[in-house]
């Protein structure tokens, strides 16, 4: 049990602050570091167990849920260190009941956890929702400025569709204005998980037939092809997104505990109370 101390409420140490700021400051930062450190050196580890040859490397499912158990560990080491900090660190409480001292040790390792999770967000937010909205949104989103630029995430499900025999493909008058109204047309279909419609359907497989030589019949199951594979890979990417969701959760609420936990172990291992008596 914690040793128990009650004194006057008028004593002079009674008077502290209950919160010792520069403790959980300085425990947040280095929670914060620690993630970034550990995050960095995860990502080349991830990159040196992944390959694009077949047969070399780990499955997707080992390396996603490799990656959901590293970061459960990163944030159990960089919260139990920030919490220890916040602990150790705090201003001296003498005279106060044990028990509050528990408490506020308990919040002190809470609070800077919290702290660090808002300071790594905001370092965060830009890179993350970046990667995020890539993982989501990559195979619904289309050239939004111009229909004749190259590079929108819906440019190789358009190559497919009108991959020809370059020897019996027609010229066409104006090839960038019939690929920008494809890209047109799949984007405002795919968005917000819809498809195309059909009349857009049928339009874009007398497109294809036209551009690449193909009977109509090819063309509608070329067309009808290439839609199953982009809603494959929206289900993916909503798949992927939704277990990476669960992982942080997981490491978040993990996180909040050790370092609760390791801040109460570190204000008992400054106040020389740790492990005294029974």
């Amino acid at each position: 049990m914690i040793d128990t101390v009650v004194v006057p409420r008028d004593s002079p140490n009674s008077s502290l602050a209950g919160v010792s700021w520069p403790a959980i400051v300085a425990g947040a930062v280095a929670a914060c570091a620690i993630t970034l450190l550990l995050l960095a050196f995860g990502t080349g580890l991830g990159l040196s167990m992944v390959s694009p040859w077949s047969g070399s490397g780990v499955s997707a499912t080992t390396f996603k849920i490799t990656t959901g158990l590293y970061l459960i560990v990163i944030a159990m080491i960089a919260s139990s260190i920030g919490g220890y900090l916040a602990g150790r660190l705090r201003s001296s409480w003498a005279g106060v009941h044990g028990d509050e001292v528990y408490f506020r040790d308990t919040a002190h390792g809470f609070v800077a956890w919290a702290l660090a999770s808002v300071l790594g967000a905001a370092v965060l937010a830009t890179p993350a929702t970046s990667i995020l909205g890539s993982a989501t949104t990559g195979a619904t989103q289309g050239v939004a400025t111009s229909a004749g630029q190259s590079g929108g995430p819906m440019d190789n499900y358009i190559d497919t569709l009108l991959r020809g025999d370059p020897a019996s493909q027609a010229s066409s008058a104006n090839p960038a204005e019939v690929r920008g109204e494809v890209v047109r047309l799949f984007t405002r279909g795919f968005r917000d998980g819809g498809e195309l419609k059909g009349p857009d359907r049928e339009y874009v497989a007398k497109v294809v037939a036209a551009r690449t030589g193909l009977p109509q019949s090819e063309a509608e199951k070329r067309v009808n092809d290439v839609i199953a594979q982009v809603k494959s890979d929206m289900d993916a990417a909503r798949k992927a997104t939704a277990s990476l969701a669960f992982w942080l959760t997981a490491s978040l609420l993990l996180g909040a505990f050790c370092a609760s936990l390791a801040a109460t172990e570190g204000g008992a291992l400054r106040d020389g109370t740790w492990k005294r008596g029974n």
